[in-house]
């Protein structure tokens, strides 16, 4: 992989100096070059020497004017000098221009520099044009400083470019430029907008330690090469729109106060992103190679996106470090947000290849999303959870046990008739999903955490899909009346609490019954009758016994009570007691040893879907 370009050096005055203002006063004088055979740069030339001097180049002559402090007129008479009559553009060989000040503006339109062009430390006071120029050599613009708009537009640099610690005061324009060699612009400052669409980057694009002050679009580049942007500073948007990255790329750690704009990009190799930003968008964006998305802070939007290979997004706990073992400064967002992770939307996403990590999944809007069981989470994914409290302002009072929820569920129940308040109904996105289309979300996720191993998280996913199978329109009466008394009774196998209090309930009802009507008034004795022979021999005797007999006067007493509890402790276990009881106690008993024993396991599945790992 190529290396990016080594950092800046200052330019030595090594060149003989024009002799204007040299006196014992002047600290420097003026530092422009001199002509050739004369004591003066060319600004400071006289008139007849200058002229001479122009009408001597030619179209593809090399010139160096190093230092030297070019007006408006006497720019476009040197550049005149070298048009082709052929063409009528600029035509230029070796250009030297560095530590040059140009005062007015600087026109390069359509030039063709055929060897290499330095403008390094150069100063452009006002607009500069250099598209659509075309570079055939190296090409350095390092230190130099744009005070006004800079444009390269269409520009074509064949070569090795470097941009490094060049400060453009106004906005930067690259647009379709084409950089078929490298392209460093280690440190540079963009105090303007940096408009970089379409772009195409060939080899090495090397963006370390940039910082951009306004907005930074690169929608639609291209880039060929590896593409650094490690410690790049972006203090508001970032735009990647569509751009196309084909070999490996590591964008970060770098720090965006606004927006990082990724949505239509297309990542062909090994990418490695790593942002500390308040919202990245990577709508639509095609991953053809295994990725890492590091992130602090961000909110973070995959709609569309499409995996064809492990992908992983997690959440940096600490600032990120860079290469000189310095922590990522981050002042520009700590004060406004949360360092977290939060991801907004996996709509239309296939998730058989994504991997999360420490993200806080409360907002995300999964409608919509492929191979959801097949998603992986690891670490401290949170979910949204139900209302707290009991809810008193309307009857019957409406208490809800905590639970993890999806956003789309907020949305849905927060736009019911008579939904309590806590329900979030500001999801962005969320649309019309309704029960119809969440309960296989619910099943998805189910899954997702039974293959991890998680079955308290997978056990709130069940309850969240058989609740929404019950609030389905598309089902029979009959089934949700089902699915009604699964829910009250036991919260669907999930609220032990629930079972239990039912549980108590039935028992308590069956000891009262018992007691009232079930147990006899005493217990029936039995009685043996027979004749006995009068010339002896066998006796034969008929045990009868008598029947139950309805209970009279005081029946809640200790003792009916304590054959009460007995036989309902009996029928929970689903035993009989053995106990003597009237018609109506034979029913109710049945009824007893039919239900709780039902209720039981209820409370058993209940309490260990809750503790099972």
């Amino acid at each position: 992989m190529p290396q990016p370009p080594q950092g800046p050096s200052p330019i030595p005055l090594t060149w003989p100096r024009c002799a204007e203002d040299a006196s014992p006063e002047s600290t420097f004088g003026c530092p422009g070059i001199r002509v050739p055979g004369h004591t003066a740069c060319l600004a400071h030339l006289a008139d007849p020497d200058r002229d001479a001097y122009l009408a001597g180049l030619t179209p593809g002559a090399d010139i160096d004017h190093r230092g030297t402090p070019f007006t408006e007129p006497l720019f476009d008479a040197l550049l005149n000098a070298l048009r082709d009559p052929a063409t009528g553009h600029p035509h230029l060989g070796d250009a030297k221009f560095g530590l040059a000040t140009f005062e007015g503006r600087v026109g390069f339109e359509s030039a063709i520099f055929e060897g290499d062009a330095s403008f390094e430390s150069a100063t452009f006071k006002s607009v500069a044009v250099f598209g659509p120029a075309t570079f055939k050599g190296v090409v350095s613009f390092q230190l130099a400083i744009f005070e006004g708009a800079a444009r390269f537009e269409l520009a074509i640099f064949e070569d090795g470019t470097r941009f490094d610690s060049v400060t453009f005061e106004g906005s930067a324009r690259f647009q379709s430029a084409t950089f078929k060699g490298g392209a460093g612009f280690q440190s540079a400052t963009f105090k303007g907008g940096a408009e970089f669409r379409s772009a195409t980057f060939e080899r090495g694009a090397w963006f370390q330690s940039v910082t951009f002050e306004g907005f930074a679009g690169f929608g639609s580049v291209t880039f060929k090469g590896a593409a650094g942007f490690g410690s790049a500073i972006f203090e508001r948007d970032a735009l990647f729109v569509s751009a196309t990255f084909e070999k490996a790329v590591t964008v970060g750690p770098l720090v965006c106060a606004g927006r990082v704009l990724m949505s239509g990009a297309t990542f062909g190799s090994p990418v490695t992103l790593s942002f500390a930003a308040q919202r990245l968008e990577c709508r639509r964006t095609r991953w053809s190679s295994t990725a890492e998305v590091r992130l602090r802070y961000a909110t973070v939007d995959f709609a569309h996106a499409v995996f064809e290979y492990p992908l992983t997004i997690a959440a940096e706990p600490d600032p990120f470090v860079l290469a000189d073992g310095q922590q990522l400064a981050e002042a520009s967002l700590v004060s406004a947000f949360s360092p977290g992770v939060r991801l907004a939307s996996l709509r239309g996403v296939d998730a058989a290849h994504l991997v999360l990590a420490d993200v806080d999944l409360s907002g995300c809007l999964f409608v919509g999303t492929v191979h959801l069981d097949q998603l992986r989470l690891e670490g401290a994914c949170t979910f949204d959870t139900v209302p707290p409290v009991v809810h008193w302002r309307r009857w019957p009072p409406v208490r809800f046990t905590e639970r993890r929820t999806l956003a789309e569920e907020h949305h849905w129940r927060a736009s019911q008739p008579g939904a309590v308040r806590g329900w979030n109904v500001a999801v962005l996105g969320a649309g019309r999903a309704g029960p119809l289309q969440l309960a296989p979300v619910y099943r998805a996720l189910r899954k997702a955490f039974e293959d991890g191993k998680h079955e308290p998280g997978a056990a709130d996913f069940y309850y969240g899909e058989m609740e929404m199978r019950r609030h389905a329109g598309d089902i029979p009466r009959s089934e949700r009346s089902l699915l009604t008394a699964y829910w009250a009774l036991s919260g669907y196998s999930m609220r032990a609490s629930r079972a239990l209090a039912w549980l108590g309930a039935a028992m308590l009802l069956t000891i009262v019954m018992l007691m009232a009507v079930g147990l006899p008034t005493d217990t029936p004795k039995q009685t043996a009758t027979g004749t006995v022979p009068a010339d002896g021999g066998r006796v034969t005797f008929e045990i009868d016994k008598d029947d139950p007999k309805n209970p009279t006067g005081n029946r809640f007493t200790g003792e009916r009570f304590e054959k009460a509890l007995n036989i309902t402790l009996n029928s929970v276990v689903f035993r009989s007691s053995g106990q003597d009881l009237t018609t109506s106690g034979t029913y109710i008993e049945m009824i007893s040893r039919l239900t709780e024993p039902v209720l039981l396991a209820l409370a058993v599945l209940a309490v260990r879907n809750r503790i099972k790992r």
